[in-house]
Order: C-alpha cells, then structure tokens, then sequence
C-alpha cells in the first residue's frame, strides 16, 4: 500500500525533470515589470518580474550582470531571455536571466543615462571646472586610433591652419572591450609626459556600440582629471557622449577639434597687421603731441630769454639782505634801549640806600627775639627748675627726695627736695 506514495523531494525532482527537459522552457522571452530587486555582493540579481496578474521570481548570476551596461530598478519595465527552472528548496519555478533590456529602450542607452546623471550630481560637468583652450598653442597630442579618417582629418587640418604646432599622436583602440583602458592609459600619458598646450581625445563616427568607450566612467574620469586642456571630438555632430560632457570643450567633429585647437594663420597675419597698424598710428601720435610741447618750450619767454631766471633769483636775494639788515639794526636798537633802562633803574643808581633798609630791618629782628628770650629773663634773678629735664611750673609737680636741677642765668645746680 505505501508504496503508492512517494516523497515530496521526489515529486520536486520529477517536475524540475520534465520542466528542464522542455525545449519549449528552455529559452524563454519574458516581458514585465521589476520589482524587489536586490544586488548581492558576489554581483548575483535577485528580483521579481509581473504583470498585472502573474509574478515570477527571477535570478541573474554575477556571470551575465557583467555583460549589461544599466542598473536595474524597481519599476524598470524590462525585456529578458531565460531559462525555466525549478528551485527544489521551495518546489517554485523561477526564471534564470540571461540577458535583460529595458523594454522599448536599449541597454547601452540606459547605462548612458544612468552614468550621465551619475557624473552630472558629482559635478564634473559644470564650467568651473572647465579650463581655457589655448589660442594660440605650440604642441597638441591626439589621443585616436593611428589610421582611419579622424586622426588624418586632424593632421591636415592643424597643418593647412598653423603650420607652426607641433602635433604628437598617442595611438589608441577606440573601440571594442579594450578600448576604455587603452584610452584612459594613452590620456595619462599625454598628460603627464609631455609638455602639451592641448590635447585632443577621439574618433570618427559609428554607431553607439562603437562609440562606446568614450561613454566609460573611467574614460570620462581620465578626461576630468586631466590637467592639459582636452577637446573631445567623438563621432559625427549629432552624437554626443559621455566624453563630451566631461572635456573642457566639445568639438562636433575630429575636423572642428583641430580648427578648436589652433587659430588660421591668415587670420594672425591679418591680426598682426591691424596690431601693427594701430602701433605705428600710436607712436606716430605720441610723436605729434612730444613735438608740440617741445615748440611750446623753443617759444617760451625763459627759453628765448633764460637771464631772466638769473635777474629774477637776484631780485628776491636783494630782497632779502635788505629785510636782514633792517631787521638787524631793529634789534640793535631795541637792545640799546633796554640796556639804558637797566642802568636807570633804583638798584643800580641807590644800591647803598637798599642795603641800609635791609640792615635796619634785621637789627628790628634780633631785638624781638632777644625780648621773648628765656635768658633775659633769668638775668632779671629768675631761675628755671627742671626734673628729669622737664620744666617744673607747679611745686605739685615735686616729690619729697627728687633730683632737681635749677639754672641760673650764668649756670646750673642740683638740689633734693626735702
């Protein structure tokens, strides 16, 4: 009886059995809508892919995300190529990608635009970071394949224009999978090696699968960092690249690059006959002017006459002198009188009268002092008592058995009190 049953490993294997083995499955085209997507580390897609009814997991192993240029999103409406097959961990039927497009719009043309609004955000397209092209230059590099159109275009061009550039070629793959890495390598050369005035990175026209490597984040990361000012000259006028928007300036062609890239000879000449023209009218005019103030100098009155400047410098001398001695014999004389006044004055004609006055005062003096004296006053028979020489003036002052001293007008005794 059991053996009717079998296992759910069995009837899984049996399914993904039949299911691999249908031709039908086997390489399947799907179209729908993404959702749920995820990018793993090891570079493996994992998303679901439905339309208004139906969804169905789907895998992209890191072998095939390689080979497409966008990124996939939630919401991207894509076209994709597959196999039909069971994942026997759940028992559900899944699809295996193996190519993917984004429905109605190429791959390429997405991963154009995703880079470009990339590098757009970051900023390398803004003009601050564009440097001049050098008008008149004496070394452009061209960075393009040897042979083709593009790089003969740009020799003759620079030649039949300004003969006297030199032009270095720096050969380049411009296409296929190697191209972006022999471009980027050929670009920092140029840079860093020689010493160019400008340097000029293309090629001829083609498709986009062609022009793809100038669409390359690291070729568009060589041309921003470049320090020589770069001409991008990719294709034909309408097709613009990633390049394009990177370099200090676009060129619509490899011929417009060169003609960008160094002026018309014929155009300098006619310059330099105009700069000739309006050097020779100025010097022919500073010429006039200097003449016409050297007529107005011959003309002048000091010119015609120059004792004049002598006569004139000994006028204001004679002037001079003169106002010297009056101011000299003024002086003189106010001294003079000065010198009489002193003579005239009191101390000089009475000076004995003065000192008497002095005399008389002084004496008046010594003989107020003399009255206030103590010493008059112990003349007269008066003494003065003293203890411990302080002046005694009441004999409550005094104690029995003290050492007085008592001066006389000529001389002192010590006495006890009894």
């Amino acid at each position: 009886m059991n053996d009717k049953y079998i296992t759910v490993t069995q009837l899984t294997r049996y399914i993904k059995y039949k299911i691999d083995n249908d031709v039908n499955l086997n390489e399947v085209f799907l179209k729908g809508e993404i959702s749920n997507f995820k990018a793993h580390s090891r570079g493996h897609f994992y998303f679901t892919l439905k339309d208004e009814n139906s969804r169905i997991n789907a895998i992209m192993f890191s072998s095939q995300t390689k080979n497409i240029k966008f990124m996939p999103e939630d919401g991207m409406k894509v076209l994709v190529t597959g196999k039909i097959s069971v994942f026997e961990a759940n028992g559900a039927y899944q699809i295996y990608v193996n190519d993917m497009l984004e429905d109605g719009v190429g791959n390429l043309y997405i991963a154009y635009e995703q880079l470009k609004k990339k590098l757009e955000e970051e900023g390398l397209f803004k003009e601050i970071y564009k440097k001049p092209i050098p008008k008149i230059p004496s070394r452009v590099g061209v960075v393009t394949a040897p042979t083709g159109a593009a790089i003969k275009d740009i020799i003759s061009t620079i030649k039949r224009r300004w003969p006297l550039c030199e032009i270095y070629l720096f050969p380049a793959l411009v296409q296929g999978e190697d191209a972006k890495d022999d471009i980027v390598r050929q670009i920092k050369r140029a840079d860093n090696e020689y010493n160019l005035d400008t340097l000029i990175v293309g090629r001829g026209g083609g498709s986009i699968e062609d022009l793809w490597a100038f669409n390359e984040e690291c070729v568009a990361r060589a041309i921003f960092e470049c320090k020589t000012p770069v001409i991008s000259a990719v294709g034909h006028e309408i097709d613009f690249t990633i390049a394009d928007f990177v370099a200090d300036l676009r060129a619509p062609t490899p011929t417009g690059a060169a003609e960008m890239a160094v002026p018309q000879i014929s155009d300098m000449i006619n310059y330099l006959n105009q700069v000739n023209i309006r050097l020779n009218n100025t010097i022919i005019n500073q010429i006039k002017v200097n003449k016409k103030k050297l007529d107005t100098i011959k003309n002048s009155n000091i010119f015609k006459n120059p004792i004049i400047i002598y006569q004139n410098k000994e006028m204001v001398f004679d002037n001079l002198v003169e106002k010297l001695k009056f101011n000299l014999i003024h002086l003189t004389s106010i001294k003079e009188k000065e010198l009489i006044k002193v003579k005239q004055s009191y101390v000089l004609t009475k000076p004995y009268q003065i000192l008497d006055k002095k005399s008389n005062k002084y004496l008046q003096l010594i003989s107020k002092l003399e009255t206030l004296s103590p010493l008059l006053t112990l003349k007269r028979g008066y003494t003065i008592t003293k203890v411990n020489d302080k002046v005694i003036s009441s004999s409550k002052n005094i104690k029995k058995k003290d050492i007085i001293s008592i001066e006389f007008s000529d001389g002192n005794i010590d006495a006890e009190v009894i």
